[in-house]
């Protein structure tokens, strides 16, 4: 298997307007983030994900691009971000940056031009239509918005403020392409493709037979033709990493994205887990990775997250946040940072930071929830019932600020924060984290210098010797003679595991545990809630 810098990495993703604020205006900027790069370099991640920070009317949090070229006010400027490209360099990191080429921003100047005649050079950039089809967008009960000023509606996948770019159109790919060299011309190292699944629409726009069901949305005909191209005009003449965000796919087709042979992207997420999966199913998770890891391994390169911006975050959706909070904000970070591909830390996840329920839908700022609230409760559904069915997974889950120590706003700026600050920042802290040896922060840090040891755990083999165990995942992972075991006791209670033949033929050395201790009668390990454990099999 070839190596790679990227495949060796550790991402920190960085939502950077709640990650620190350094002018007190309530949101976090990209001075906030270069005054914490020493905080990111000190747990051990080389490569930051910076969300996007382009210039933006700020619709949906950044993800509407009004000018790919500039950097959006909240953020700073573009010496700022010249300032922090420098100083990640300077500390042997990498920086990639979110890009949307889907969509922009209803209030680009390619748009206001688009919408402005029917016969305007630009009209072809976006998709316009005299009668919309039936489909739903991400946001919306409706992919299509009318236009009064040329009596057409145009698509949009998201927000009807994010109209789609129209991507059969060779102009549009081109200025994509110009605007991608003009980055990494900067020396930024890659990027994190948003929506990329999305780029291909399907001719005619036929109507779906049950139009709550999405997946239309995706992997239609001409989307790899149009990877495949970008690669060849813009990817492959710069030493970067790039990651695409695919929802809805198969690991056969999730196979086509990154393939070596291909020639398209690196690697990718995909979302059988985090949007197919509402609450933490074993069997169903081990049988996910399992299929990822057969389909993939030796052609392609995978990612493993459990949380993002767009997802709760993982101690209190897939593990424990109130009695085992530490130990099962550990073990999620052992699986992650030991199973195949290159594990994604979101920030705060590094302290155990936990999802949120604010008491009214007023209190949120997630723009899918205050849209899908609106329709429901528009239907006539009380509105408490309402809250309460969207808050376990509304984004605002994870975006509320970092929690850096215990004073006032959690130390995250100095201003009335732009979304309210969880109550439990007084426990949980990145200044709490620091001082406590045993904290989530500082098994963070031994688990991936760890990873930087032991290659096993980045280009090894796997193999899963508890498929239909519903509390134990116990794993290896093999290369070049040397074998790790990873053994989980993912659950609120104590469970034993006797380990089978294959894993008792040899010695086995203890490299790192979430707890004080380990607890084994011969080759019987005790396990008690939410342990985990790496073992060296000499």
């Amino acid at each position: 298997m070839k190596k790679t810098w990227w495949k060796e990495a550790v991402v920190y993703q960085v939502y950077w307007r709640s990650f620190y604020d350094s002018d007190g205006d309530g949101y976090g900027d990209l001075q906030g983030l270069m005054e914490k790069l020493d905080y990111i370099q000190h747990l051990g991640a080389n490569v930051i994900w910076l969300n996007p920070c382009y210039q933006s009317p700020d619709k949906d949090n950044g993800y509407d691009i009004s000018d790919y070229y500039q950097i959006m006010d909240k953020a700073g400027n573009m010496k700022t971000w010249e300032t922090l490209l420098h100083e990640v360099h300077k500390r042997d990191m990498k920086l990639i940056m979110d890009l949307v080429v889907n969509h922009t921003s209803d209030q680009h100047p390619w748009f206001l031009e688009s919408r402005s005649s029917k016969d305007n050079p630009k009209r072809d950039w976006y998709i316009w239509r005299d009668k919309p089809n039936n489909w739903r967008s991400y946001f919306t009960p409706s992919a299509w918005e009318f236009d009064k000023t040329t009596g057409q509606y145009y698509f949009h996948s998201f927000a009807i403020e994010q109209p789609d770019l129209n991507w059969k159109n060779p102009e549009v790919r081109e200025a994509i392409y110009e605007m991608m060299r003009f980055w990494l011309d900067k020396g930024m190292d890659g990027f994190r493709l948003d929506a990329i699944a999305l780029l291909a629409k399907p001719d005619g726009f036929p109507d779906a037979a049950n139009p709550n069901d999405i997946r239309y949305l995706t992997n239609h005909p001409g989307l790899h033709d149009y990877l495949k191209e970008m690669n060849e005009k813009v990817f492959r003449h710069y030493d970067i990493f790039t990651v695409g965000e695919v929802a809805f796919v198969t690991p056969e087709e999730g196979l086509k994205y990154v393939a070596e042979d291909r020639q398209e992207l690196h690697t990718l997420f995909h979302f059988e887990v985090c949007d197919e999966m509402p609450s933490w199913d074993p069997l169903r998770f081990k049988q996910i990775q399992k299929r990822w890891y057969e389909a993939l391994w030796g052609k392609g390169w995978n990612s493993q997250f459990l949380n993002n911006h767009d997802h709760t975050r993982q101690v209190t959706r897939y593990g424990n946040d109130q009695e085992y909070r530490m130990e099962s904000a550990k073990l999620l970070a052992t699986m992650l940072h030991t199973l195949p591909g290159t594990p994604y830390i979101y920030q705060g996840e590094e302290i155990g930071m936990t999802g949120v329920r604010f008491p009214s839908i007023e209190d949120y700022n997630d723009i899918a929830m205050k849209n899908k609230y609106a329709e429901e409760v528009a239907k006539g559904r009380d509105p408490q019932e309402v809250l309460e069915s969207l808050q376990p997974l509304s984004r605002d889950n994870s975006r509320t600020p970092m929690q850096w120590d215990d004073s006032e706003q959690a130390g995250f700026t100095t201003g009335m924060p732009w979304i309210k600050i969880n109550p439990n920042y007084k426990t949980i802290n990145v200044k709490q984290a620091l001082a406590d040896p045993n904290s989530v922060y500082h098994y963070y840090r031994k688990l991936i210098q760890l990873r930087k040891e032991r290659l096993e755990m980045v280009y090894g083999t796997f193999c899963d010797y508890t498929e239909n165990e519903p509390y134990i995942y116990a794993y290896t992972r093999e290369w070049e003679g040397q074998r790790l075991l990873v053994v989980l006791n993912h659950c609120d209670h104590a469970n034993h595991y006797e380990l089978p033949k294959a894993l008792t033929a040899t010695n086995r050395q203890l490299l790192l545990n979430n707890y004080q201790d380990v607890q084994e009668t011969g080759n019987i390990l005790h396990m008690r809630p939410h342990e985990a454990r790496i073992y060296e099999l000499e």
